[in-house]
Formats: structure tokens, sequence, C-alpha cells
């Protein structure tokens, strides 16, 4: 997994963590078509669950913006039309409008328990409304919507634990997976995956104030995923420090304990 153990903040915050990024940084990953992530995307992709526009969006641009940073990054790919999008890339895509502040269209397979038809439309505070402890992200908003918006590449990174190995998390296609019964701690933890999200916003240009939103979703068995101490200690902080709306809003209330055991032994 591409992800480093650093950004898992401690304490824990849900906040923007916005990163400017540096020339030559990718915004897109090839997708191998021998992947779980590939199946997963064209079972979406073949249900017609994957696109969402606003009516009378123009779309172009945005497509424009995808795969000229797609040549940019060397990716010799064939494709030439949205439609195309889902199978080539890993990420999922969004495009935020800059004056209306709205998602006006969406190209999302995997999301990660929300979704995606409902969110169409929306503003980015709209969208942030049911986050927990979100005081610090929607006061926030207002600046992320102009920063994101105004030419500048930009990243950040979310995370979980989760006991689904599944990259699609749509509630209305996957119910949740219940956590394992409670026992020895690194059975607990065998049974549980690590899931992070590389965000990223790409300006669009060509005259518009749009930004494509980049969500790149990585899956990894927990235990493989911490290596080291160091990991383990900043996942231990990052989960201790998490308060319990917080707790409850990722689904980790009933997991947390057990995990924090885990990660105690495993490297000692």
């Amino acid at each position: 997994m591409d992800f480093d153990f650093k950004h898992m903040a401690v304490p824990f915050r849900m906040q923007p963590g916005l990163r400017r990024m540096d020339n030559g940084d990718a915004h897109l990953t090839r997708l191998d078509p021998a992947s779980a992530l590939f199946a997963e995307k064209q079972a979406v992709v073949q249900a017609g669950q994957c696109f969402h526009s606003l009516a009378g969006f123009d779309a172009q641009p945005a497509v424009n913006a995808i795969l000229g940073q797609a040549q940019q990054q060397g990716l010799a790919l064939q494709v030439k039309q949205a439609g195309e999008l889902p199978l080539a890339f890993e990420e999922d895509f969004v495009v935020l409008d800059g004056d209306t502040g709205q998602l006006t269209w969406l190209c999302v397979c995997v999301p990660s328990h929300w979704a995606p038809e409902v969110k169409l439309g929306l503003s980015l505070g709209a969208v942030h409304a049911g986050v927990a402890d979100n005081a610090q992200l929607m006061a926030a908003t207002p600046h992320l919507v102009k920063l994101a918006t105004g030419g500048g590449h930009w990243e950040r990174f979310v995370w979980t634990i989760t006991p689904s190995g599944r990259h699609d998390q749509h509630p209305a296609r996957q119910p949740r997976t219940s956590w394992a019964e409670e026992g020895a701690p690194a059975a607990f933890a065998a049974a549980c995956y690590l899931r992070a999200e590389r965000q990223t916003f790409l300006p669009v240009g060509q005259g518009t104030r749009q930004a494509v939103f980049t969500i790149r979703v990585m899956l990894q068995p927990l235990i493989e995923a911490v290596q080291t101490r160091d990991q383990a200690q900043q996942l231990h902080n990052s989960l201790a420090s998490m308060s319990p709306a917080v707790l409850a809003y990722k689904n980790l209330t009933q997991a947390r304990a057990a995990l924090l055991a885990w990660l105690n032994q495993a490297f000692t």
C-alpha cells in the first residue's frame, strides 16, 4: 500500500489537511486489469451506477484535464472519452465547481460508505455536514473551495480500519461487514484491513473554475500493513486519541479496544 503512517495524525482531528503537491507529483494511477479493484469497478460500471451528472453540465473540460494529466505522467492509455475512465485508473473522480461550490459530476465506483448519487449537486459544506467533530472542517469549507478550485494542485489522505476486504462500500450495494468476535487481539487484527484514500485536486482550467477531486482507495490486510514498531505506535496513538463521536462515525467503537491491545503486543 502506498501510504505513509505519518498521515495518521496525533491527536486525531477531522480537518482538511491539504498539502500543496510538488511539481511532477502524480494524480493518477493505472488500474491493473487483473486486480480485485478492477473487478469491483467493472461490476459497478456494468450495472450503470458509476456516472452521475447535473442536467446540462458539460464534463468534457474535466475529462480533458484528466487525460492531459495522464499524458503528462507518461501513462500510455487508449482512453478518449469519459466512459472509459473508471477502468483505466484506480482513482474515482468528482468535479467541484468553484463558482457554485457544488459537486457537478461524479465518476465513482468504490465509495467509502457514502452514496454518490445523493451527493450530486450538494455544496462541499452540505457534503461534510454529517461528519463527526466537523466544526473545524465546516469553518474551513469556503476557503477550501476557493483553494481547491484556484488552479493549484493539492493532496490529502484519510484512513480507517475496517472488517471488510471490499473496495466498494456503497451503502445500498454493500451492507456493513460485522467485526469479528472479540478474542485474542492477534486473531481480531488478522480479520481487519487498513483502508486509506489519497485524495487530490487537479485543476481543470480551460476557462472554468473547476477542479477534479480524485479519490484513490487503497486496501491491505492490517497485519501486512503494519510492519514496524513505529508504525504500530503511530496507529495506536491516533486511534487512542479519537473522540467517541469520531469512533462512532468511523464504526470503530466496538473495535478500538482489541486493536489497541494488538498494537501494544505486536512488536514487543
